[in-house]
Order: structure tokens, then sequence, then C-alpha cells
């Protein structure tokens, strides 16, 4: 199984509904993708990184649904959608489990 973790900076224009509908956007990709496990998206409350506004995190069965879901057409649109609300950085981490 892989997980990757994303968090997402937004600019000081980014409202708090548009980063609801980022959460939201990523969320329907559950339902959208195939081996996927587990899909979770919230928003960050840490003070240590708050400048990272939104957390995303999905499990998948194998590398081949990581792949999948990089080049799944579905998945680039919420990653246009995050870059025009203004995503000014994310880090993104995969990792076996």
């Amino acid at each position: 199984m892989i997980n990757r973790t994303v968090l997402l900076k937004f600019s000081e224009t980014t409202t708090q509904e548009q980063l609801q509908e980022v959460i939201e956007q990523f969320k329907a990709l559950k339902n959208h993708l195939t081996g996927i496990v587990d899909l979770q998206a919230g928003l960050n409350f840490a003070e240590k990184s708050k400048e990272y506004q939104v957390v995303l995190t999905v499990r998948f069965e194998d590398r081949a649904a990581l792949d999948a879901y990089a080049n799944d057409e579905k998945h680039q649109d919420v990653a246009a959608f995050i870059r025009e609300v203004g995503r000014v950085d994310s880090i993104g981490v995969d990792f076996e489990l």
C-alpha cells in the first residue's frame, strides 16, 4: 500500500470558501478513481506549520494506482483549480506502508 500526503500553501488572497472548495473537489476524486483505499482532506490547524492551510492524504492499493491517479484527467482538473485559486507552494511525499 502507498500513502501520499500533500501540504498546500495558498496566497493571502485565497478565501476560506476557495480552500473549502479545494477540499471538496479533492474528496470527490475518491468516487472517481480506482485503487484508492482511503482519501482525506481538511484544513490544517497546527500552529507549527500553519502557513500550509490544506492537507490532502490518499492511500493507494499499489504504485500502479498512484501512477493512474497522477495522470488522471479529473485529478489534473483539481490540480488546475488549486493553482487557479492561489497555490504558492506544496509539499508532497509518498511512502510505502
